[in-house]
């Protein structure tokens, strides 16, 4: 056997799956699963930016390979399709050429949206969580074409190879000039809600449910690593969105900025389009794709239902949060695949991207301890959202311990 071909066939396997956007756990244990089908035993250590594979050859000779995990965004299918293909290899045992050349085409093979369809997925994000966050019909095509914008910046600054931090300081600031200048001169109702439903582009969901994902399944450094990438983010979401409103402050002034409160129906149908629209940024096709925004459009209206019947902000995003991932841990099961598109997806309405935005713009207002309060209910939400997912992870973990 070429221990040295098959070592590098599940590192190039670990590889990919982190490009996608796997958890740490699913990287490490996708790896060791399929050289343990060749009987082989490994060391595996996985971080988000590094995988290393560390084994003794049958001449006792040791081997170790280190893949580098550079910047990359989120490919749902991607991940699908490597989960799809890991579960074959271990089962079929193929000798390690064929096994690769499985890998070639998988990859080869791997479906993905036009750029066209991409900027169409910002704007219907946009559009439709303007919506839920009380914007007017004028508003949601503001948000539509606001998003639009996202897309254009995001996409030159990731073929300039650009820190993201920088170029999500730069897609914030120029989304949200124009909807500060369309505000000053009467052309929007809310700002507010339009950008909001903009940010939620920005907001790394994917980073924060596997942040709370690895720290469930014991990978600390990199749930802490990813947890340090999501306060960037939201820095830098705060930033850009500051000096746009400082920009354009003679203009926009302190203009007052109409919600409208729509009926949960209305906020069901904008929902589904905003995850529609995320379905396609996350390269989620197919059947897959119908489920995911059906679980998001179905943890959203059992928020709205706590919401009526008393609870509290946290309350409710806990138990949306529990629903969303038990229903994605259902649906791994029953579809045989990674419950990250699914629990990604449906909790992706609850993220406080709001608060993100609103803890900003206080703080630019001058009233500071209204916005520390609005920053602590902020995470106090995100809090919610983790313990939620948490708990269900925790649950789901110790039966596959005694089954297996």
């Amino acid at each position: 056997m070429d221990y040295y071909l098959l070592t590098d066939l599940a590192v190039t396997m670990g590889y990919h799956l982190a490009m996608s956007g796997a958890e740490t756990f699913r990287v490490e244990d996708t790896i060791h699963r399929i050289l343990r089908a060749y009987g082989v035993e490994c060391e595996v250590f996985a971080i988000p930016n590094c995988v290393s594979v560390s084994l003794e050859a049958a001449n006792g000779k040791p081997l170790m390979l280190m893949r580098r995990i550079g910047f990359h965004g989120n490919d749902l299918e991607k991940l699908e399709k490597l989960n799809e293909l890991s579960r074959c290899i271990c089962a079929e045992r193929p000798e390690v050429d064929t096994a690769m050349s499985w890998l070639e085409r998988t990859l080869a093979a791997r479906r993905s949206y036009s750029a066209a369809a991409v900027y169409l997925g910002n704007l219907l994000v946009g559009l439709g969580f303007c919506l839920v966050f009380g914007g007017t019909l004028l508003d949601c095509l503001w948000a539509g074409l606001m998003g639009l914008i996202i897309g254009v910046v995001t996409r030159f600054m990731d073929k300039q190879e650009a820190n993201p931090f920088f170029s999500t300081i730069l897609a914030s600031c120029l989304m949200a000039l124009p909807a500060y200048a369309a505000a000053g001169l009467g052309w929007l109702n809310s700002p507010d809600a339009a950008i909001i439903g903009t940010l939620m582009i920005l907001v790394p969901g994917l980073l924060i449910t596997n942040s709370m994902r690895d720290i469930i399944y014991g990978d600390t450094n990199s749930g802490i690593f990813r947890i340090v990438q999501v306060f960037l983010t939201a820095l830098a979401i705060a930033l850009g969105t500051a000096a746009a409103w400082h920009l354009t402050a003679g203009l926009y002034g302190q203009t007052a900025s109409a919600t409208v409160s729509w009926p949960a129906w209305a906020q069901a149908i904008a929902v589904f389009i905003g995850c529609c629209g995320f379905c396609i940024l996350f390269n989620v096709h197919g059947r897959g794709m119908v489920l995911c925004v059906a679980g998001g459009v179905a943890a959203w209206m059992l928020y709205l239902l706590w919401r009526a019947l008393g609870f509290d902000v946290y309350a409710a995003n806990l138990f949306a949060a529990v629903f969303a991932a038990l229903y994605a841990e259902v649906m791994a099961r029953l579809r045989k695949c990674p419950a990250t598109p699914y629990l990604v997806i449906a909790t992706l309405p609850m993220l406080p991207g709001a608060g993100v935005y609103y803890t900003m713009s206080l703080g630019l207002e001058g009233e500071m301890m209204t916005a520390v309060g609005k920053g602590l209910e902020t995470v106090g939400i995100a809090g919610s959202l983790a313990v939620g997912i948490l708990l269900v992870s925790t649950v789901f973990r110790l039966v596959n311990r005694r089954r297996g």
